[in-house]
């Protein structure tokens, strides 16, 4: 039955990452994929949240596998990250292409790892 509502927390993460992106896109005059970067972030650190919860506050590990895995990995999106990437890379924009790949993963880490530490003094 987990398997049932961590497919469901995926699909409603999905759907909101879509939303958002589509949202953000919109405002945004900028041909750099900054939602994308703005969405992994902020999946990150309700990530290290939660993992914050299970580790420091004994909160089910089912809210982890259901909204962590589930909704999480379904509103965070790397391999768009990688196409963007690879897009910038194709229209020899280099120094955006680093910025967006080596960017993404320095912000998304340190994000988790703030939201491990929100986590621990909550």
């Amino acid at each position: 039955m987990i398997a049932v509502w961590v497919a469901l927390a995926g699909s409603l993460g999905a759907v909101v990452r879509f939303v958002v992106d589509s949202a953000l896109r919109a405002r945004s005059g900028s041909s750099l994929p900054w939602p994308t970067v703005l969405i992994n972030v902020t999946g990150s650190l309700l990530l290290g949240i939660l993992a914050g919860a299970v580790l420091f506050h004994d909160a089910p590990t089912a809210m982890l596998t259901i909204a962590g895995v589930g909704f999480c990995g379904g509103y965070t999106t790397f391999s768009t990250t990688s196409v963007d990437s690879v897009r910038l890379i194709v229209a020899r924009r280099y120094a955006a292409a680093a910025a967006i790949a080596f960017g993404t993963l320095a912000t998304t880490l340190v994000a988790a790892a703030a939201g491990l530490g929100l986590a621990a003094v909550w």
